[in-house]
């Protein structure tokens, strides 16, 4: 990357500062034709990124939105959609966080043949779980996503925690922009982000927009869900900075809310949290004499306010929410005396340990890494081995052991599962939470374990998109 756009970077960040109008959700909610199918198009799109003064880019957006079309159905209902690709390159659609029937997961090569340029293809599957999910490509992920290719897809409970318009989403992105304010398309695939952290942006969107404004009635308990859509940025947030507590993650509710106490969260691409917030005079009193009533991200050396808050009156007299009861998804719990255990080692990267490496079949040597852009390794292996990481039977317990030999962090991903954290470097956790993505900094071990039920071929892989398109991908099969 050059020098300029470097030195660039630093003034596209400060240029977020002026907010596009108020929001509640994201631009478009999908909706069903006569015969019950969402459709779904996959194309390119002009959409300015920095504003109305800076030129178009093309990106490539779900039915011409970023996001793409907010998709939200009730706990149970079968999700029917008709996919069709009018790029000029195949892709194909990942529903991530489902608990998915594995032929309609959605990764190209391992659970579906990419939908062709002109093709269509139909994703029709059940959603058994409540909570805040998302969708995006899954095909040369680490290109299609970030040129736009991601939307939301909301499950609500049977009884909805708050109602429907108090229920925000936020669907968070880095983008990388050139000078004049358009989508860097010339650095896509730059060896520096294959082997370092991967792809970092310069300009932050939410719901598609710089620092949109939220209103809030005084009073009201809103249900804030991000969703982080970068392909590598781990996003930090305070929650208790806006007076907001955590309920959930990865589209799983906890028993209750939980207190922050000025704690920075990292979000890492592909994870969501769930927020609870009630502002009253009170909040906002304290909150303003500390600064503006902004939900930041703090991951820079200088904080930056992503979305922002209005404060409107009540028309009428608003009812407090006392009884809060957090819904609770069916899961089996691992049995973790009788758990099969599985090792996973993290190589390669820069400034990382890099042992020898098989790609496809073959031991790589040094010259063969710019060649096959491989550069990271699960157990020694760069991407997807003809052999599973492991097999298990149906309903096996699995204890999965990962160990960061890198120098850099990363976020793993499990599809068709979702599962507890166990340890971190050797020491039980207060609150074993259920996720479907775990965050792992370099000389860390993360222990996780599952309950293997869902039958089929799933990808375990690191969700910093440039990392696993150099390697940080393998697959398990449960028979």
């Amino acid at each position: 990357m050059d020098s300029s756009f470097t030195t660039n970077r630093r003034n596209l960040l400060k240029m977020a500062g002026a907010g596009l109008g108020a929001l509640s959700i994201p631009g478009l909610l999908a909706a069903k034709t006569g015969d019950g199918f969402i459709d779904l198009r996959a194309s390119k799109t002009p959409r300015k990124l920095a504003g109305e003064k800076h030129p178009a880019s093309d990106l490539w957006l779900y039915n011409g939105s970023s996001p793409g079309p907010e998709i939200r159905v009730i706990q149970g209902e079968t999700v029917r959609v008709r996919f069709t690709n009018e790029l000029d390159d195949p892709t194909s659609i990942h529903w991530h966080g489902i608990r998915i029937a594995n032929a309609m997961d959605g990764v190209s090569g391992l659970t579906q043949e990419v939908v062709k340029p002109g093709e269509t293809f139909e994703y029709i599957f059940e959603v058994p779980d409540a909570g805040t999910f998302w969708y995006h490509a899954h095909n040369k992920s680490w290109e299609q996503v970030a040129r736009g290719l991601y939307g939301s897809l909301i499950v609500d409970e049977p009884s909805p925690l708050v109602d429907r318009r108090n229920d925000l989403t936020l669907v968070i992105d880095d983008w990388r922009l050139d000078n004049d304010g358009t989508f860097h398309s010339a650095s896509l695939g730059g060896l520096g982000d294959w082997s370092h952290a991967g792809r970092l942006g310069n300009w932050l969107t939410v719901n598609g927009v710089s620092q949109p404004t939220f209103k809030l009635t005084k009073g009201e308990t809103y249900r804030i869900r991000l969703i982080n859509a970068a392909n590598a940025r781990i996003l930090q947030i305070d929650p208790s900075a806006i007076g907001a507590k955590v309920i959930g993650y990865d589209g799983f509710l906890f028993d209750g809310p939980r207190d922050t106490n000025g704690k920075v969260l990292a979000v890492t691409p592909a994870q969501r949290v769930d927020l609870l917030l009630t502002p009253d005079d009170a909040s906002i009193r304290k909150l303003n004499d500390v600064g503006d009533f902004a939900l930041q991200e703090l991951s820079g050396q200088e904080a930056l306010s992503m979305a922002l808050f209005e404060f409107i009156e009540p028309e009428i007299e608003v009812r407090k929410n006392t009884s809060l009861l957090l819904h609770q998804n069916a899961i089996t719990k691992p049995d973790l005396a009788s758990a099969k255990k599985v090792s996973l080692v993290m190589e390669g990267g820069a400034m990382g340990r890099m042992g020898r490496m098989m790609h496809q079949g073959r031991m790589m040597e040094r010259s063969d890494i710019e060649r096959t852009r491989q550069m990271w390794a699960f157990n020694g292996v760069a991407n997807l081995g003809d052999e599973p990481l492991f097999r298990t039977k149906v309903g096996e317990t699995i204890m999965l052991s990962t160990n960061n030999q890198t120098g850099w962090p990363h976020g793993i991903h499990l599809h068709g599962h979702h599962f507890q954290i166990i340890e971190h470097n050797g020491k039980a956790l207060e609150h074993t939470d259920w996720r479907d993505t775990f965050t792992i900094n370099r000389d860390e071990t993360v222990k996780i374990a599952f309950v293997a039920d869902n039958p089929g071929k799933w990808l375990l892989h690191c969700h910093m998109l440039e990392h696993a398109a150099a390697g940080m991908n393998t697959w398990f099969e449960v028979a």
